[in-house]
């Protein structure tokens, strides 16, 4: 017959030895009874509020002010990593036993699976009519060959490149020859494509030199305007907080070159050094859609290449349906590079 174990301690009367699993219940419910006491409530208030203040910057980013170091933005930029409030703010609730405070991390919970719980979905889907890719190479990078090898292992119809510094552009254009018998190079940014270009142009995005471009591409599908742009590079400074005045200019100047297109079908490459969310790049986000919004897996993002934390290269699509979206990995680049399939919308001419 197998003996009960118990422990040294005894009950309140000293007279008998309490079973350890009477010892247990008796802990859980003096924890329970902590929780149902009136200063559940009381404790955890600074935490709370914390919780509804993520909430409040999350839901209400759009109001936060550009006026000061370009606070909003600066935001934006970063907004999905405001998530990591919420475990944080969790684990010092459940350490509190506080009531009011677990409530509140409800809130940003909820919040920011609304703004990106659809991102966490893979959305990938099958087949499509062009593959594109884009790639900020880096100026300073060491291996452009290597880099432009890697690259085209992707398979892309169509690739763009970005910060080509000229005396690299021979070695991309080597290494890419065979697979890409068409390309165009304006200033700091470049088209490689299996099919024929025309039409091929700078784009003015304001900056006094090149790094933009616009060409048509004759795919075997339809004919597409191809952008690729490399919008100037921010900053985060003490004295002056995030310099974007620049970028926004140039985004301005993008925007409106898109909206002056003639060709129904568009697809954007670049790096916008900014995000979706950023409300600063609007003259484009407004009227194009993020293929990795509408048909990738998960955040997708692509800098800096040694631990990304934003999705500032994009690839950008109106008048084509995004199938899949994805990146690439790291090359001799600070950054990732991005690809997409697309299928082309029948109605578009």
């Amino acid at each position: 017959m197998a003996q009960q174990a118990y422990v040294r301690d005894t009950d309140d009367e000293g007279s008998r030895p309490v079973h350890r699993g009477d010892r247990l219940r008796r802990l859980l419910a003096r924890y329970a009874a902590g929780w149902r006491e009136r200063r559940t409530w009381r404790r955890g208030l600074i935490t709370a509020a914390l919780a509804l203040a993520s909430a409040a910057v999350m839901a209400g980013h759009a109001f936060i002010p550009n006026t000061v170091g370009n606070l909003g933005s600066l935001v934006e930029t970063f907004l999905p990593w405001l998530g990591l409030s919420v475990p944080l703010l969790l684990i010092v609730a459940l350490a509190r036993r506080s009531a009011s405070a677990l409530i509140a991390v409800m809130v940003p919970s909820v919040v920011w699976l609304s703004m990106f719980g659809g991102l966490l979905s893979d959305k990938t889907g099958s087949g499509g009519d062009l593959t594109v890719v884009t790639h900020n190479v880096n100026a300073d990078n060491l291996d452009p060959g290597g880099t432009a090898r890697a690259v085209a292992a992707a398979g892309a119809d169509v690739l763009a490149l970005e910060e080509l510094k000229e005396s690299a552009v021979p070695t991309y254009e080597e290494a890419l020859a065979s697979g890409y018998p068409y390309h165009e190079v304006v200033g700091t940014v470049g088209l490689w494509s299996k099919y024929p270009l025309s039409d091929a142009r700078s784009v003015d995005i304001e900056l006094g030199w090149e790094r933009a471009m616009r060409a048509t591409v004759d795919a075997p599908a339809g004919r597409v305007a191809v952008y690729v742009a490399h919008l100037p590079s921010v900053r985060v400074r003490l004295e002056a907080g995030f310099t974007a005045g620049q970028r926004d200019e140039s985004a301005d100047a993008l925007g409106a070159a898109i909206t002056g297109e003639r060709l129904d079908r568009v697809v954007l490459l670049g790096d916008l050094n900014g995000t979706m969310n950023d409300r600063s790049l609007q003259a484009v986000t407004s009227q194009m859609r993020s293929t990795q919004g509408a048909a990738g897996d998960g955040f997708g993002f692509s800098w800096p290449a040694s631990f990304p934390m934003a999705r500032i290269d994009q690839i950008m699509v109106k008048g084509v349906e995004p199938v899949a979206s994805w990146t690439l990995p790291a090359t001799g680049s600070d950054h990732l590079p991005v690809a997409a399939r697309v299928s082309f919308d029948d109605a578009a001419s």
